[in-house]
């Protein structure tokens, strides 16, 4: 098994829907696939599912079905309700159901409560520099519900959707990932995104590797805090009127030094124009609301669903771009493994 973190804290760029259509097309290409919502936003988790299992699951995650003298071993609904009996400081993590979705495909869901954990990670954070097991535990929760499903599931792959920032939450999901994968936009906003984003992904692997795995106290699973960089995927706008293609492919032009310095810390000299770049996606802003509407991929929308004439050619393209992006991100996959 191998875990993806998709991220840019610049936020707008398209990461969620990214994440969704990749777990349904891995699971098309015979992966097992566990997605993980860690977005307190929970926008993946509403993709995934109706409302009426949602008020489901939602209400189970706010306590109804589960109190502290029905013990820790019963199974949560959401994240947010399997680190509960920490945020009460009544125990450790309780096992997360994944949430079948289709055959290969899981969902660990989301909920906004999950934002109430913030402060418990940022407090359990310099403890852990001293070995503390207790703010060890916290830190290492999300690593462990996520490890925990997928060996239920079988998960070949892990893609965990995040928010667009770089507080607690994020620095604990992003530890508990064994690589990294940046959706952009071509603008000004994700290169800043890119240059926040580098030097603090290195302070964070710095700080685990240094401070927390050389003192690790016995018996704490913990993440190897990886974070290794994949590399970038470009959500293409939609190009308007007042934005003229040279402004656009100014930007473009930027992203593969930016990404190599900051995200890589590589010298200028060493950089391979273009060579992080997994894929270029074309807009498909007119098939969002189809696939809302039919709960489902865009790339599986059919005449039943309102893809008609053209339409439909651009659901076809939909479906063998994202293909194409899922073969190379297998790639890039593999060759993670086999350098780590």
């Amino acid at each position: 098994m191998i875990s993806v973190v998709l991220f840019n804290n610049k936020g707008g760029v398209g990461k969620t829907t990214l994440t969704y259509h990749l777990a349904h097309m891995l699971q098309r290409l015979g992966k097992n696939v566990l997605a993980v919502d860690l977005d307190p936003q929970s926008n993946l988790t509403a993709a995934f599912l109706d409302e009426e299992k949602l008020e489901l699951i939602w209400r189970e995650s706010n306590g109804s079905t589960w109190s502290a003298g029905q013990g820790d071993a019963d199974s949560a609904t959401t994240v947010a309700a399997a680190v509960r009996p920490i945020m009460e400081g009544m125990g450790d993590i309780r096992p997360c159901e994944p949430e079948q979705i289709a055959d290969g495909l899981w969902l660990l869901a989301g909920d906004l409560t999950l934002s109430a954990f913030e402060d418990r990670l940022s407090e359990a954070w310099p403890k852990g520099f001293t070995g503390d097991p207790a703010a060890l535990r916290t830190t290492t929760a999300f690593y462990r519900i996520i490890q925990v499903a997928a060996r239920q599931v079988r998960a070949d792959v892990v893609l965990i959707d995040v928010g667009p920032n770089l507080g607690a939450i994020n620095r604990a999901a992003l530890l508990a990932a064994d690589t990294v994968l940046v959706p952009l936009a071509a603008d000004l906003f994700s290169l800043r995104g890119l240059r926040n984003l580098g030097p603090t992904l290195r302070m964070w692997r710095r700080t685990w590797h240094g401070k927390v795995l050389p003192d690790l106290p016995p018996g704490i699973d913990a993440p190897p805090g990886r974070m290794t960089p994949l590399g970038y995927v470009i959500m293409q706008p939609t190009m308007r009127l007042d934005r003229p293609v040279k402004a656009y492919q100014r930007w473009l032009d930027r992203i593969p030094q930016v990404f190599a310095s900051a995200v890589l810390d590589e010298p200028e000299a060493n950089t391979s124009p273009r060579s992080y770049e997994i894929a270029t996606l074309r807009n498909y802003q007119s098939l969002m609301p189809l696939s809302h509407d039919a709960r489902k991929p865009m790339f599986d929308l059919r005449t039943a669903d309102g893809a008609l004439g053209s339409t439909q050619t651009l659901v076809n393209r939909c479906y063998h771009d994202f293909r194409s992006l899922a073969k190379k991100l297998l790639q890039r996959l593999d060759s993670a493994r086999a350098e780590s």
